[in-house]
This record gives C-alpha cells, sequence and structure tokens, in this order.
C-alpha cells in the first residue's frame, strides 16, 4: 500500500515540479515518470524495513 501512495505522490510531484518549470506535455510526462519511479523506490524500502522492525 505505501508502494502504491508513494508511487502516485511522485507521479504529482513530478508533473506539478514540470508545470511550475513551465515544461510542456513530454516534460511533464518525463518528470512525472522519473519522480514516480524514485518515490516508488523509496516507498519500496520504507515497506521492507517496516516489515524488518515489525518482525
Amino acid at each position: 500500500m505505501i508502494v502504491v501512495v508513494m508511487a502516485l505522490l511522485g507521479i504529482f510531484v513530478g508533473v506539478s515540479t514540470a508545470r511550475r518549470h513551465e515544461g510542456g506535455r513530454l516534460d511533464q510526462l518525463q518528470y512525472g515518470a522519473v519522480f514516480g519511479i524514485a518515490f516508488t523506490l523509496l516507498g519500496l524500502f520504507a515497506t521492507v524495513l517496516i516489515e524488518r522492525l515489525a518482525s
């Protein structure tokens, strides 16, 4: 669940960053993809860390 939320949050942050820098549609897609992947990895590490600490 954390991974999905982080992925969506990353996409949102990436697209809003591209819009703030006045990027076009392809810039927004690229920023959304890159931030989505990065945030997904952070969410994955957080999930693994939480599971390791919980058991």
